[in-house]
């Protein structure tokens, strides 16, 4: 895993950018776009953004990289996403999540090379990628706008879950990480999470079976009438054996004890590499009991813990993530968390966003992916 930081000084950009590019095989990247805010309005920032993204893919190393997903965090969803040029390069998100080093917006890019990349593949614009018999299927920013936060979560699940049938893969099977936006967390995560419970054991996954990694965090769509978004990733064409869900059980409890349903973590193997991917991950211990209630540093270096616990299980530590989303419930927080982060995991891709955790007592959330280099020789590489 290689870190660099790429700082464009006329632009008022940064691009903090991980590379996992083994000889003769599938390349992947993972940036984080930020830019200084001048004080200028949202639509220079903007472009200034996207200038950042067309220097990175012109550098000589990027020959060859196609953007799989990109996820822009917007301060201001519903003014600014009219102002933003469609997108139709991949699978695309756009939340209200503020980010809290006072700019207007960040990116987080995904890029592969070496993969058949096609964008726009269906009706929801889901972008996928092909290689090696796997099929992995990206679908960002979907909603609808008619109920509760119960029928909302209700819908975009079946609306998604038919969307898969076409591809031939279903939801208890082939999807394997989601991330669910909600307007107002405080109030309408219930419904989510009753509506989920539901639809889930329609489908087999129950406390007995599985889950599927995720996180519920506090975001607001563009679209106003819309309380829930929804953002997936399936992948088909595996083997079982090859997907394994992260516990770690000395330090976090299995979420259906707390009337939940997600998976901590899930470890996906391949021939020549292992990606972990982490749930949004916060403060919180065996006993499904929120630590260090009102404490920002002490719920910090727990959270830590509890995610370098789930990267153990994996046989992976936080060397081999690829990047971080940090959640803070109160921008207040932001000088000495953000200070504490550029301690521990220096020259890491890391974005921190205003975003309120499900429990009000839990002040921060993160969550990860990670890539290590592996070699599993009953499995094809990725």
């Amino acid at each position: 895993m290689q870190y660099n930081e790429i700082r464009l000084e006329e632009l008022g950009t940064t691009i903090e950018l991980t590379t996992f590019a083994p000889e003769g095989k599938t390349a992947e990247w993972h940036a984080i776009l930020h830019v200084a805010p001048r004080g200028l309005a949202f639509d220079e920032q903007f472009r200034r953004i996207q200038m950042a993204e067309q220097h990175l893919l012109a550098l000589p190393q990027m020959a060859g990289a196609k953007p799989v997903y990109k996820r822009y965090f917007l301060s201001d969803a519903t003014n600014q996403r009219p102002l933003m040029a469609e997108d139709k390069s991949c699978a695309v998100s756009y939340i209200q999540q503020p980010p809290l080093d006072g700019s207007k917006l960040a990116l987080w890019l995904y890029l592969q090379r070496g993969t058949e990349v096609t964008p726009g593949a269906d009706r929801l614009g889901s972008t996928i990628v092909r290689h090696n018999g796997y099929q992995h299927l990206w679908t960002m920013g979907m909603t609808t706008t008619d109920g509760t936060s119960y029928a909302q979560t209700g819908r975009l699940l079946e609306d998604y879950e038919e969307l898969l049938a076409n591809y031939d893969m279903t939801l208890e099977d082939n999807c394997i990480r989601t991330w669910f936006f909600v307007r107002d967390v405080d109030t309408q995560y219930q419904g989510l999470v009753v509506a989920r419970w539901e639809n889930f054991a329609d489908h087999g996954l129950v406390p007995e079976t599985h889950y599927i990694a995720s996180t519920g965090i506090g975001g607001n769509p563009a679209e106003p009438k819309a309380l829930i978004q929804l953002g997936s990733y399936a992948l088909k064409g595996f083997q079982p054996e090859q997907q394994k869900y992260l516990y770690a059980s000395t330090h976090l409890n299995r979420t259906s004890e707390y009337g939940v349903t997600f998976e901590r973590g899930t470890l996906l193997r391949f021939g020549d590499r292992n990606h972990a991917i982490i749930s949004g991950t916060a403060s919180i211990n065996n006993k499904g009991e929120v630590v260090h209630k009102g404490d920002i540093q002490k719920q910090t270096r727990r959270m830590w813990e509890n995610v370098e616990a789930l990267l153990a299980e994996a046989g992976m530590t936080m060397q081999d993530a690829a990047q971080i989303i940090v959640y803070l419930r109160d921008t207040a927080d932001f000088d000495i968390v953000s200070q504490m982060f550029a301690d521990k995991y220096p020259g890491l891709p890391t974005v921190f966003t205003l975003a309120p955790v499900c429990r009000p007592t839990w002040l921060i959330e993160m969550e990860c992916i990670a890539i290590q280099k592996a070699e599993n020789k009953e499995f094809r590489d990725f």
